[in-house]
């Protein structure tokens, strides 16, 4: 059982993609850029170039629209099927707790970027002029909830005294 002692027991193969177990990052990297661009050169390109997304630009308004699916070329439906094949590729590397992880949370940058952008859009938070209460109070509890679940706590004195500095002046009289 000499495989035992690699950093990948499972998916040491041409055939399949090599287990990301979190550790090794940069080895793991590397051989699946080999893999990947063993099966298409195109599928590696998926990867560096991020989602390939159908667009047409509608030449009187200069707007770019995504296509419709029944007006995609041979080279749209190409590109597009790179994609999927890198997404399959890569999520079946993924043990299924990092896969679920990843899926539902985002990466460590990610979620930092979103505690960020959320507590910025917290502290900037105000009731608009003519907005009741129970209208603010939707996107007030929905932002609360996306910060609670990036691990953000709240006294509800704190939340009570913001919902009362976010009120508009006319409460005020």
């Amino acid at each position: 059982m000499a495989g035992n002692n690699l950093p990948y027991g499972e998916g040491v193969s041409i055939h399949r993609p090599s287990i990301f177990n979190g550790e090794n990052y940069a080895y793991w990297k590397i051989r699946m850029k080999i893999f990947i661009e063993a099966i298409d050169i195109g599928i590696w390109e998926a990867v560096e170039n991020g989602p390939f997304v159908p667009t047409v630009l509608l030449k009187d308004s200069n707007d770019i629209f995504e296509k419709p699916l029944k007006d995609w070329t041979k080279d749209d439906g190409r590109q597009v099927h790179y994609d999927k094949k890198a997404k399959n590729i890569i999520t079946f590397t993924l043990f299924i707790d990092e896969f679920f992880r990843l899926t539902h949370e985002g990466t460590n940058d990610v979620k930092r970027s979103r505690k960020h952008t959320l507590t910025r859009e917290h502290k900037m938070l105000k009731m608009n002029s003519g907005e009741s209460v129970c209208d603010f109070q939707k996107p007030f509890t929905h932002l609360i909830n996306h910060l609670t679940d990036l691990d953000m706590t709240f006294e509800k004195e704190e939340l009570n005294l913001k919902v009362l500095q976010c009120l508009d002046r006319t409460w005020q009289q």
